[in-house]
């Protein structure tokens, strides 16, 4: 099953950089204004690898794949970024409150250490979304270059008893490295390097399954990277190579701190959109009330998830006002849902792509993975008022049960993209896996 490793993590010098003025959100997280304040803050800063800006004039040897390689080799050769001196797992603990919890305070531990990177059909990891070609392009790119992981991907494994999250987390010593982020997360992180805890850990994740929580484009440019190698070595491959690891997150399926957040959809540009024939079409599968006209944010999602808590529910906001959608029995045998399998149909998220976003709305599902009149977005508050900026319409959802998650992904299917948001995110430039 899982095969765990403990690394020789490369890390920032603290005596070089300050630690908060160098790491990241996960690169798909940083909007243009990020960007811009990593690059103010230090020459040091990650995205300077994971996203570096475009220049007049890129070409084949010369763009941001190139430069980012040259940054690394350059950190690396100055001591910005050193070496452990000996093999370790990453404890990593995340301090945080969730998104409008009225400060309301969690942890999520975790480990970071390699994962050995399987094919799907093999059965130990598992994906729990569909990927898109894009993204995975623009990442092997940068591992052709730089051949290191900077981030880590997120991944989840069953362990009820808290086995390993009790062995990394039984001394009392001070983190290593301790910084928050933007977001006020508290990120701390102790290398673990005792052979006799490290052993224990691998035997206790050695019958382990694992479900890609965050991080599915990077987890199959790294099997793509590594099926490239296998095939550049030829006979003379070796099981234990470097490119047959990832760097990963561990983090307990069972864990208190595990928070999803939903994904909201934005709809627009669509001709002649109108509210009322899309509730007409809707009847034979859900009941849909009308609310107030201009419902608060944290209103509409308390309401949303008092309804969503035996049943699929969604509220719809267009210009006309706020509809609340409650599916009927009906709607899990409903034509639009045939293709998919009993699992997927209780989807909150399935029903209303192929039901509401498909076959009412006509938005293909191939516009709908290109992002063709579909934005998605986090917060409520933002979706309800893109409605106001000119949108059609905004679907608030709740967010995707754990349970219902990891029913899907072990039985080897996938939901609708940008499904589950994970949160918090981790950060990038705790820890970097050079494959050279």
């Amino acid at each position: 099953m899982a095969q765990v490793y403990p690394f020789q993590a490369l890390r920032y010098n603290p005596n070089r950089v300050r630690l908060a003025e160098v790491v990241t959100q996960p690169y798909d997280k940083i909007t243009p204004e990020m960007q811009e304040r990593y690059y103010a803050a230090s020459p040091g800063n990650l995205v300077r690898v994971i996203l570096g800006k475009a220049e007049p004039g890129d070409g084949e040897l010369d763009n941001v794949y190139t430069r980012a390689a040259t940054y690394f080799s350059d950190w690396r050769r100055n001591r910005i970024l050193v070496p452990d001196r000996q093999p370790a797992f990453y404890a990593y603990s995340q301090r945080f409150s969730p998104p409008r919890s009225s400060g309301r305070q969690l942890e999520r531990r975790g480990f970071i250490g390699l994962g050995k990177i399987e094919d799907y059909a093999a059965g130990v990891v598992y994906r729990h979304e569909q990927t898109l070609s894009g993204p995975k392009v623009d990442r092997l790119n940068l591992l052709r270059a730089t051949r290191a992981h900077f981030g880590q991907i997120f991944m989840l494994y069953d362990d009820p008893a808290a086995q390993v999250d009790k062995l990394l987390f039984s001394a009392s010593a001070p983190p290593d490295v301790e910084v928050t982020d933007e977001y006020g997360v508290c990120n701390r992180v102790w290398a673990i390097s005792a052979p006799a805890v490290l052993q224990q850990v691998r035997e206790l994740m050695a019958d382990k399954k694992l479900i890609i929580a965050d991080g599915h484009h990077r987890y199959e440019t790294a099997l793509n990277y590594r099926n490239e190698r296998r095939q550049q070595a030829g006979e003379i491959q070796s099981p234990e190579a470097p490119y047959e690891h990832v760097m990963m997150t561990f983090v307990n399926l069972a864990a208190e701190g595990l928070v999803v957040l939903p994904t909201h959809r934005v709809v627009f540009g669509l001709p002649d959109f109108v509210p009322v024939p899309l509730i007409e079409r809707s009847q034979p599968y859900f009941t849909v009330t009308p609310l107030a006209d201009c419902l608060e944010p944290a209103r509409a999602i308390e309401l949303l998830a008092e309804k969503g808590r035996d049943r699929t529910a969604w509220i719809m906001v267009t210009s006309g006002g706020f509809f609340l959608f409650e599916a009927r029995p009906e709607a899990e045998t409903s034509a639009a849902l045939a293709a998919l399998s009993p699992r997927q149909r209780k989807l909150d998220v399935a029903k209303l792509h192929k039901i509401t976003l498909e076959s009412a709305l006509g938005i293909s599902e191939e516009e709908i993975r290109n992002q063709k009149h579909i934005n998605y977005v986090r917060d409520a508050e933002e979706a309800i008022a893109r409605v106001r900026q000119g949108a059609d319409a905004a679907f608030l959802l709740n967010p995707v049960p754990i349970g219902q998650m990891r029913e899907v992904a072990f039985a080897g299917e996938v939901m609708p993209q940008k499904s589950t948001d994970f949160y918090p995110k981790l950060l990038s430039g705790l820890a970097v896996y050079a494959l050279e």
